[in-house]
């Protein structure tokens, strides 16, 4: 018997979960849709790529950065549908707990958030670097583009119908190492060529240290100069690379874990990577506290009112997401540690939660 009532709790949870997630897409394809179209208006392409690319990059959304919420709007769904149907009287009736149902269903949801990260999360990345690299095709900002790949990072800027090609060994706090700077005339040719140990991007005036600046003429002549300093002016700094390197959607949970110190050579930094560690170990958690959270709402509140349960879940969520974002930002201006700022926000569910279960357990 009891495996019979498990089976009906996970099943029917389960069925609504897929039909929360169906809206949930179909909200984000129309919405994002409109985004890409609006990108590519004044284009040749067909309709045909912006759907393409929202179907790459909706599913990254929906199942990695949206699915606490997600989460939280089917447990409420749930446990509203088995309350109003008297289902939870009948439930009680065999020895099913409301913490003991709760328990199945947080089950399910941590197990569901393993799920994405093993299955779902590799499959979502790919789908996210090729949304990128495709985008950045059509980008109307060709004369600035930045690469990071095994070799170091790359940039290219162009500056008075000369191409600047810089490479740099890694970017490490405020500095590129083994900085390489070559200038290519319009002809065509290298007119230039800047070395330097390490260069401070903190502003667009990059100061480079002990450089070595060889000028070429197209007879082949070189002239060297040696300086303690040099100030390059760029339109990158050390923030607007942060920007492009922090994006880690592009990388899976698997390669994040195996690949963590190629990826700091690479130029990523180590406070970003360990923070998206940590956001993903803290999913599966996040979603069973989540689910949670929703069932106290729901149980715990004898008023039939739908609509009110809808307006405690648009609340809830709202407050959630900004205290994820405010914990975010304390991590990232060094208040607290950026792996601390990820599980704070859980911290303070588990014990909003616990306070709920107790009163939940008296009834």
């Amino acid at each position: 018997m009891n495996n019979t009532i498990n089976n009906y709790l996970i099943n029917s949870y389960t069925k609504v979960f897929f039909n929360i997630l169906l809206i949930s897409f179909c909200l984000g394809l129309i919405l994002n849709l409109f985004e890409e179209v609006e990108f590519f208006k004044n284009s040749n392409e067909s309709l045909f790529l912006p759907i393409i690319l929202t179907l790459s990059y909706i599913p990254n959304l929906i199942f990695i950065n949206l699915m606490p919420f997600i989460i939280f709007i089917t447990a409420m769904v749930f446990f509203i549908s088995i309350k109003n149907s008297n289902e939870l009287l009948t439930l009680k009736v065999f020895g099913y707990s409301n913490v003991k149902i709760i328990f199945i269903i947080s089950s399910i949801s941590f197990l569901w958030g393993i799920i994405i990260l093993i299955l779902v999360n590799p499959i979502t990345s790919n789908m996210v670097k090729y949304y990128e690299k495709t985008k950045s095709n059509y980008s109307k900002d060709t004369d600035h583009l930045v690469t990071i790949n095994r070799n170091g990072v790359w940039i290219k800027e162009t500056k008075n119908n000369d191409l600047y090609i810089i490479n740099a060994k890694r970017l490490e706090n405020n500095d590129l190492i083994n900085v390489s700077i070559n200038v290519v005339s319009s002809e065509n040719f290298v007119k230039q060529r800047i070395e330097a140990e390490k260069a401070d991007i903190t502003d667009n005036n990059w100061l480079l240290k002990n450089p070595k600046v060889f000028n070429f003429d197209q007879q082949g002549n070189i002239d060297l100069i040696k300086k303690p300093n040099y100030t390059f002016k760029s339109f990158y700094n050390v923030n607007k690379l942060n920007n492009l390197f922090k994006n880690l959607d592009t990388i899976s949970f698997y390669e994040l874990i195996t690949e963590n110190k190629k990826l700091i050579i690479r130029g990523y930094e180590k406070t970003t990577i360990s923070e998206k560690i940590n956001s993903f170990f803290a999913l599966p958690f996040f979603l069973a506290l989540m689910t949670v959270l929703a069932a106290i709402f729901t149980i715990n509140n004898r008023n039939s009112n739908n609509i009110k349960y809808l307006m405690i879940a648009v609340l809830s969520c709202a407050i959630i997401y900004y205290l994820k974002d405010l914990s975010v930002a304390l991590g990232k201006s060094d208040r607290i540690p950026p792996e601390i700022s990820v599980w704070l926000p859980v911290i303070i569910i588990s014990l909003t939660n616990a306070v709920g279960l107790l009163q939940i357990n008296e009834k």
